[in-house]
């Protein structure tokens, strides 16, 4: 089977779809979504405690979504609750698991989850975790010892194509290209012209881009995200689009975003769909792409 760098070696296309972690010891919830997602997604990413809220370990859940489903799967880690020693436990123990695909992050503060009295430890960020794990991956620690097997991460980075400085978001990139990161995924993209200007910035560096998808519910959620949400930016032709309609339209708006990056040589497509997981597998029918199942 190959896997999600395999895709990306062969310049395929791909489809990976955003899930939240339960805040139970049960994994129902997500194995369930997990489930309805065979058909479609390439590998779903599993967030690590997002916003700072208690969750179960992204790199558990992400090896019983793999054992149980056979769906590959992108686990999240943050540099908020873990020092350095700490990290390369996570990364050794994912490896032994055979996760070996990381979203690597520098984490939200404890102050804005449900345990804001918890201590940050921010002891790294995120381009220092991508050199941790290319480390690894190079058969050492971070002290230099060398360890008895190397890890194979492929290693994922963030990426920001609505950034007010595009400039200074593609050198941070490119520091992170330096540091080891291997594939972006990106925040969600809703100007068809940033994602062109962004593809062009990163076309040097070679890196596989997965642009973010989120699609829109209602005309309050564009608002919403336009006016309050930091990186993202909803042209007025697609807000003035959710004034006069609602899910339906909101899906159609996304299948069309997707096409259109298919067709732009993006690599693939990252989709959040934020509790309604069914939305995924009508997006990608009607962005035209095949089940992976037959």
């Amino acid at each position: 089977m190959l896997t999600l760098r395999d895709k990306h070696e062969r310049r395929q296309f791909t489809l990976t779809v955003e899930l939240d972690p339960p805040k139970s010891a049960s994994p129902i919830k997500t194995q369930k979504e997990a489930m309805q997602l065979i058909d479609w997604a390439d590998a779903v990413n599993i967030a690590d405690c997002p916003m700072a809220k208690l969750r179960m370990s992204p790199i558990a859940l992400a090896h019983i979504i793999q054992t149980d489903f056979h769906l590959e799967t992108i686990f999240h880690l943050t540099c908020r609750d873990r020092n350095l020693i700490g990290l390369q436990a996570e990364l050794l123990g994912a490896s032994a698991l055979g996760v070996h695909n990381i979203l690597t992050l520098t984490g939200d503060p404890p102050s804005i989850g449900d345990h804001p009295d918890a201590r940050p430890v921010f002891e790294t960020d995120s381009t220092g975790l991508i050199e941790i794990a290319r480390t690894l991956n190079s058969g050492y620690d971070m002290a230099g010892n060398s360890l008895g097997q190397p890890t194979r991460f492929y290693i994922g980075t963030t990426g920001n194509p609505a950034a007010a400085d595009l400039d200074a978001e593609l050198r941070r990139l490119e520091l992170k290209k330096q540091a080891g990161a291997q594939f972006v995924q990106t925040q969600p993209v809703y100007d068809l012209r940033q994602a062109e200007a962004y593809l062009a910035g990163t076309a040097e560096l070679n890196l596989p881009v997965l642009f973010g998808v989120l699609p829109l519910k209602s005309y309050k959620m564009a608002l919403y995200l336009h006016d309050k949400v930091p990186g993202i930016t909803i042209p007025k032709p697609l807000q003035d689009a959710m004034a006069d309609g609602g899910r339906d339209t909101g899906i159609a708006i996304a299948a069309d975003t997707v096409k259109a990056l298919r067709e732009m040589g993006a690599a693939g497509v990252h989709l959040l769909p934020i509790n309604d997981v069914p939305a995924v597998g009508e997006i990608a029918r009607q962005a035209g792409m095949a089940p992976k199942q037959l």
